[in-house]
C-alpha cells in the first residue's frame, strides 16, 4: 500500500491531464515523497522500434547543471594519455592491468568508461561485462577517444549517455530534487533536445509519443507534448 506522503502527493496530481513542462516539474518538485535527497528523472515514449538497427536511438548530453552525482571514471589509456586522464580527474587510469582486473575480479566500481582507440581490441575482452550495464566505450558517445581529459571533464560535468529500451522508451536523470524546479528544467530541454537531435531518419509519424516527469520515491507527472514540438 502506498505511504501516505505519496497518497498526499498523488492527491496533488490529476492523472489523466497532460501539464505543460514548468507545471509539471513544479507539481515533482513542490510533492516530495520522502525526506533524502530524491533524483527527478525523465521517461519520453519514442515511436521507434528499437528491435531495428536504424531505429535504436542513442546519444549523449552535458546536462547544464549537472546530474547532482559524482560519477567515478576509468581511463583506459596508456602513456602521455594517462597522465591527460588523471589531470583531468580520471578516478582509475591504466590499461591491460585494469583490463585484467574487470576480467577476473568483475570489478565493476565506477560509472562511466573512456578508452583511447589503440586499447580497444584489448576491451573487447571485457565487452560481455561492460556492454550490458551500458559501460562499453563507444565513439559515438565521445568515450572511445584520444581526448581523453575532455572526455573525462565532461563526464564530471553531467554528461548523460541516454538509450532507448526495448519497450521504446529514453529514462534520464535530471539532477536532485535540492536543484529546484528551475535548474531542472534547463537540464529537463536540454535532454529533450538532445532526444529530438537523435531522431532516426527512418523514424515515421510523430517521434515522441508521451513524456513523464518522476521523482526516485514519487507519482509521475504527464507533460504535454508541446514542449517536444517546441523544442524540435
Amino acid at each position: 500500500m502506498a505511504g501516505k506522503k505519496y497518497r498526499a502527493a498523488l492527491g496533488r496530481i490529476n492523472r489523466q491531464e497532460r501539464y505543460p513542462l514548468e507545471q509539471a516539474m513544479r507539481l515533482v518538485t513542490e510533492t516530495p515523497a520522502a525526506k533524502f535527497d530524491q533524483t527527478v528523472e525523465i521517461a519520453v515514449r519514442l515511436n521507434v522500434d528499437p528491435r531495428q538497427a536504424d531505429q535504436n536511438v542513442r546519444g549523449t548530453v552535458v546536462l547544464p547543471n549537472g546530474t547532482g552525482r559524482r560519477a567515478r571514471v576509468l581511463v583506459l589509456a596508456r602513456g602521455d594519455k594517462e597522465r591527460e586522464a588523471r589531470e583531468a580527474g580520471a578516478d582509475y587510469v591504466g590499461a591491460e592491468d585494469l583490463i585484467k582486473r574487470i576480467q577476473e575480479e568483475n570489478w565493476l566500481d565506477f560509472e562511466a568508461v573512456v578508452a583511447t582507440p589503440d586499447i580497444m581490441g584489448q576491451v573487447g575482452r571485457v565487452g560481455r561485462i561492460l556492454g550490458p550495464r551500458g559501460l562499453m566505450p563507444n565513439p559515438r558517445l565521445g568515450t572511445v577517444t584520444q581526448d581523453v581529459a575532455r572526455a573525462v571533464r565532461e563526464i564530471k560535468a553531467g554528461k548523460v549517455d541516454f538509450r532507448v529500451d526495448k519497450a521504446g522508451v529514453v529514462h534520464a536523470p535530471l539532477g536532485k530534487m535540492s536543484f529546484g524546479a528551475d535548474k531542472l528544467l534547463e537540464n529537463a530541454h536540454a535532454l529533450l533536445a538532445a532526444v529530438l537531435r537523435a531522431k532516426p531518419a527512418s523514424a515515421k509519424g510523430n517521434y515522441v509519443k508521451s513524456i513523464a516527469l518522476a521523482s526516485t520515491m514519487g507519482p509521475g507527472v504527464k507533460v504535454d507534448l508541446g514542449v517536444a514540438r517546441a523544442a524540435a
